[in-house]
């Protein structure tokens, strides 16, 4: 093997700090590990999921309406990731005794991305009725987007981002804390990259379609769709 390739290769196993040596408790290494599965992985995808798959691709839509494949991979992979990271939580729950300022800091950005998780779980579980013609009752919170509906709406999707801006924040203090290894930084951030990257480009293809209308269509005649766009 070349030189240059082993010494980058063994650069990449170091820790950040250069150390030659990493340990860290089984109890961080698994927080660790399931708070980058959480907020890396499953709740980005999430997102993405729900602004831009709600029409699928090749579906004719609006003659084809309320694909629901978006919201099911939407409802299980947040409450997957969700569940994931409350596990995580508990993993270091009562290990904060001598704690670094980086490590408090760390944890203060964790506890704030975790009651954001849980405002959006409350939320989504008080969202309101449905309703609309595909419902038995045609009136409903979302199809007529009642007051208590648009607060959601608006709340929900913000609170998200927000999470997911802190979540990206804790997991880069988490590794400095732990200090892992390079290739676990470069790593994490070459996806970050990919989920923006991905995220910019299906936004300029246009692929976000407002939830109303991927559910019940364009026309008029729906109350929601006489609203501006941003309350839907």
């Amino acid at each position: 093997m070349n030189a240059a390739l082993v010494e980058s290769f063994y650069w990449l196993l170091l820790p950040l700090s250069g150390s030659s040596t990493h340990e860290v408790s089984a109890w961080m290494s698994w927080h660790g590990r399931l708070m980058v599965l959480s907020w890396g992985l499953l709740l980005p995808l999430g997102v993405l999921v729900a602004r831009f798959f709600k029409v699928m691709p090749g579906q004719d839509w609006p003659r084809v309406l309320d694909n629901k494949r978006w919201w099911k991979a939407h409802l299980h992979g947040q409450s997957w990731g969700v569940a994931l990271a409350v596990v995580g939580v508990a993993l270091i729950w009562g290990h904060a005794a001598g704690a670094t300022q980086q490590a408090q800091l760390h944890g203060a950005v964790g506890w704030s991305v975790m009651a954001l998780a849980g405002v959006q779980v409350l939320a989504g579980l008080a969202r309101g009725s449905k309703g609309g013609p595909t419902e038995p009752t045609l009136r409903g919170d979302h199809y007529d987007m009642t007051p208590w509906r648009k607060a959601f709406e608006r709340l929900h999707k913000t609170f998200g981002y927000v999470a997911l801006l802190l979540a990206m924040t804790a997991l880069a203090l988490g590794l400095v804390v732990a200090d892992a290894p390079r290739w676990m930084a470069l790593g994490l951030g070459a996806w970050w990259v990919v989920l923006v990257t991905t995220f910019v480009w299906l936004q300029a293809q246009g692929r976000c379609i407002d939830t109303y209308q991927a559910i019940w269509g364009p026309d008029v005649c729906h109350p929601g769709n006489q609203m501006k766009k941003e309350t839907r």
